[in-house]
């Protein structure tokens, strides 16, 4: 048999598997059971899962997103911003997996021809102070391995990276880029259904019981939609919540602590008339003093220009207006022991926060700082984001991941695993999260073992 003969037998034989395989995951897929279910279409759950049906395509796994879309909350409300990992502590788990998803998200945007635009970012020192906290930050970024960081000496190098921008000195990162990172999770959300995946939206996660009947055995976990006849059959749970990820974990055992805060971030946009002055991401030289990092200038891929965020406390999970109330929640918040001791910590840069979301003159002086020649009446309001602030008790911000599986012994303690925790930048380290991750999975699982058989 000719060399050709074999090959085209060969690219036969594994399309008529492929077909199977698919006619297979179709007939269990109508029964509803999986091998994992992954809660939360953020841009987090959805590269979990496609990392983990990519790494083992035989397993049946499935997405479940309470809205009517992907990427509905964090990963569809933010700046668009691809980091570098300048800010981070060398060594820490954060700068090397920000670094890493760096290189990935660039060679995956190339690979799926997703648009984005590298359009670099200045990190500017504008007095003394801030100009020893630069030179700390340049030391952090090239111990991070930062690619291409130049840090620029004068006024003269700045403009002529920006030219309408003042400062003394700044950071050049010409590798930050900007794309939308909706658009980068539904292209996620196609690989994983073209691996065989499944999404259901539309679901949100009532609560979670052990199997009843002949199925038991095969498929533990039952998983309740908050509509009828929302019955899911799985082996193993891997929860990615985001703002809702302390709710889901309580639902299963596990304590609420790290308890989720809900922070607004609000954004206003400048006229198209003074667009041309930003060419790329202008950023302050981040206050320790304070948990947030401070407004920016940020390009988007639509050609507008973000200024923003503030950070004021949320009156809801997912209030992206100060009309948007839920008073459980909010006094759920409020009376919460860690959040009453951020609060006092901050009290002043709390308030201060408050008065420039209702006077937007106030918020132009902090602008202004970079921009001179920008003015209240170039700007209008714009889109808002929440972030889900992981809390501890003693009113720290978790700035680590945080895995947790509940302390019983029953079924529903050994099957589910939350993701508790994926702190900033996770849309950027997304891919390589999502190894971490499917790690974790096998690891919790044991998917992957030789001893460890999908079931039939």
């Amino acid at each position: 048999m000719s060399k050709l003969a074999i090959n085209f037998k060969g690219l036969l034989q594994r399309s008529n598997l492929h077909i199977m395989q698919q006619r297979y995951r179709s007939l269990q897929h109508r029964n509803k059971d999986y091998d994992l279910i992954v809660i939360g279409g953020g841009i987090v759950g959805v590269a979990s899962a496609r990392e983990i049906l990519q790494r083992h395509p035989y397993l049946r796994v499935a997405i479940v997103e309470k809205e009517p879309k992907l990427a509905a909350h964090q990963s569809g409300h933010n700046s668009g911003v691809i980091h570098a990992g300048i800010y981070y502590k060398p060594g820490s788990l954060k700068a090397k997996l920000c670094v890493e998803g760096l290189r990935l998200t660039y060679a995956y945007l190339d690979k799926k021809k997703i648009p984005y635009k590298k359009c670099g970012k200045l990190i500017v020192a504008t007095d003394n102070d801030e100009v020893k906290r630069l030179m700390d930050l340049y030391e952090r970024g090239k111990k991070n391995n930062v690619p291409n960081l130049t840090l620029l000496h004068s006024e003269d190098e700045i403009q002529k990276i920006e030219p309408f921008c003042q400062g003394l000195k700044a950071l050049w990162s010409p590798d930050t880029g900007i794309v939308d990172w909706a658009q980068v999770t539904q292209h996620y959300a196609m690989d994983f259904k073209t691996a065989g995946g499944d999404i259901f939206c539309n679901y949100k996660v009532k609560k979670f019981t052990e199997t009843k009947g002949e199925k038991i055995g095969a498929y533990p976990i039952t998983m309740h939609g908050d509509h009828n006849n929302q019955i899911l059959l799985t082996k193993n749970v891997l929860a990615c919540g985001g703002l809702q990820s302390d709710l889901l974990a309580e639902k299963t055992g596990c304590p609420r602590e790290p308890r989720i805060i809900p922070f607004r971030g609000e954004y206003l946009l400048l006229a198209k008339e003074k667009q041309h002055m930003i060419k790329g991401n202008i950023y302050p030289v981040p206050d320790p003093r304070f948990p947030f990092l401070g407004v920016h200038f940020t390009p988007r891929m639509d050609g507008s220009v973000w200024l923003g965020p503030n950070a004021v406390l949320a009156f809801k999970r997912e209030g992206y207006k100060w009309s948007d109330v839920n008073v459980f929640e909010l006094i759920d918040a409020l009376r919460y022991p860690g959040f009453i001791k951020l609060a006092s910590k901050n009290l002043g840069f709390g308030l201060k926060e408050i008065i420039k979301s209702a006077f937007i003159n106030l918020q132009m002086k902090d602008l202004q700082k970079f921009i001179p020649d920008i003015t209240e009446y170039d700007v209008c309001r714009g889109p808002a984001g929440v972030r889900a602030q992981a809390l501890s008790l003693s009113g720290e911000l978790v700035d680590d991941f945080v895995f947790d599986r509940s302390a019983g012994h029953n079924l529903l303690a050994k099957r589910i695993l939350h993701c508790r925790n994926a702190p900033s930048p996770g849309a950027t380290s997304s891919l390589a999260i999502a190894k971490m991750v499917a790690d974790k999975v096998e690891l919790e699982f044991g998917i992957g073992n030789k001893h460890c058989k999908r079931a039939t």
